[in-house]
């Protein structure tokens, strides 16, 4: 009798091809049924479905409905979207994962099955749609593109058509997972042709990307002013973002709640409108011109905190990984196998404590760790150990300033994910 498969065989198994009939019965079915909902404003600079040549979509990764926001309005031109390794080991989407012939990726690390299964579609005359920051917005502005991307980008040599997604994080922010209807907007361009990957270096290529796909679903919607849902929630879990008070300094003693976001500590805080405008309560607050820029300044306050060598943080955790031969259920991204504590300083992140009843312990240099995956709101976050998945749980409401650290340290002692000048 032959062994039993873990989940992990039976993917790594899967031969990725272009997709087939059952896409162009699901997607248009989906995309009549529910996308509709979303008020999604489509226009074309150039039109990728005109293209009969294999090709790569790529797009800001606004949302976790970038799908709906990318891959809908080109039906009927097909594609192979790349999603997160992970996600193919939760019961609601494994199965239709699997129909639609999607590529699992384990983000933020080398992933050799992934780029030969993109290989493949892309061979057998398909197109393959890829997020290049490699987590949907956290803050609703850009992450810089994954190291490597231009890299494979010049390997792939095919042509790079893009989207600029506008309004999708507002509908579907990282902070609450509530969507928020109002208006998402599409606009779709070519960003390289063959003769340019040829002519440009990774390096050029990478800066285009950046450029090119940057933008700011806030300050955006400061001048299209549109209203997005929220049945009197628009600063619910906030905090998880906005962790650091703008006027006393405090951390951690924000509460985002109903339409008000309001430091415990000072009073300081703002109302905020359906629009996503915040409104200080009064002349003696002090509030960002948006919540990106309020993101953007606590980033500059940890890197001026990361100079001293002796920085460091500590948090209690409960510690996931993936589970071996049964899905997971109840939406969940992991199951609690141990708990202990993890540290960061600038010799990357450690992690002592239990799993699986036994003693178990973890280290990554900082010049690996990039930055982290956050599978779905800002309460945990996960990183891969040679290949394996390990999510973290964190006791208090911090792991957004981790993420910062983490990033910044990278940078800082060398690493290769280089941040890029934003231009909003």
């Amino acid at each position: 009798m032959s062994e039993k498969l873990t989940l992990e065989q039976k993917l790594m198994k899967r031969r990725i091809h272009k997709p087939g009939i059952l896409y162009s019965i699901i997607c248009p079915a989906f995309n009549k049924f529910v996308c509709g909902k979303y008020n999604i404003h489509v226009s074309f600079k150039a039109d990728p479905r005109k293209d009969d040549r294999p090709h790569i979509l790529i797009a800001n990764h606004a949302s976790r409905l970038d799908y709906m926001f990318t891959g809908m309005p080109l039906l009927p031109k097909k594609y192979n979207f790349v999603v997160g390794h992970n996600e193919f080991y939760r019961s609601h989407l494994h199965g239709i994962l699997s129909i639609l012939q999607v590529i699992p990726k384990r983000n933020f690390v080398p992933d050799i099955y992934t780029i030969k299964q993109i290989k493949r579609v892309l061979s057998e005359g398909g197109n393959v749609c890829i997020m290049p920051e490699g987590m949907s917005s956290i803050s609703g502005h850009n992450q810089p593109v994954m190291i490597g991307t231009g890299k494979f980008i010049k390997h792939l040599g095919v042509p790079v058509y893009y989207a600029i997604i506008s309004g999708g994080y507002l509908t579907s922010t990282k902070y609450c997972l509530d969507d928020r209807l109002g208006q998402v907007d599409t606009v779709f361009d070519i960003m390289f042709t063959p003769e340019e990957i040829k002519e440009l270096t990774a390096e050029q290529i990478e800066e285009r990307m950046n450029r090119l796909l940057y933008h700011d679903d806030y300050e955006w919607n400061l001048k299209e002013r549109h209203k997005y849902a929220s049945h009197g929630q628009i600063a619910k879990d906030l905090h998880t973002l906005l962790w650091k008070c703008p006027k006393c300094g405090a951390e951690f003693k924000m509460l985002g709640e109903g339409d008000t976001i309001k430091c415990l500590a000072c009073g300081n805080g703002a109302t905020i409108t359906e629009d996503y405008e915040m409104h200080p309560f009064d002349e003696s607050c002090v509030i960002p011109r948006t919540q990106t820029a309020w993101f953007d300044w606590e980033r500059a306050q940890v890197k001026e905190e990361i100079k001293d060598t002796a920085f460091r943080l500590t948090q209690k955790v409960k510690l996931g990984t993936l589970p071996k031969y049964e899905y997971l259920k109840d939406e969940k991204t992991s199951e609690i196998v141990g708990e202990g504590v993890i540290t960061l300083d600038r010799s990357g992140l450690s992690y002592e404590g239990t799993r699986d009843g036994a003693e178990f312990k973890y280290h990554a240099d900082i010049k690996d760790i990039p930055t982290y995956g956050m599978c779905t709101d800002v309460s945990r976050f996960y990183t891969f150990c040679g290949g394996e998945f390990l999510e973290f749980y964190p006791e208090d409401p911090v792991v957004e300033k981790w993420f910062m650290a983490t990033e910044e340290l990278h940078r800082l002692c060398g690493g290769k994910w280089r941040d890029f000048e934003r231009n909003a």
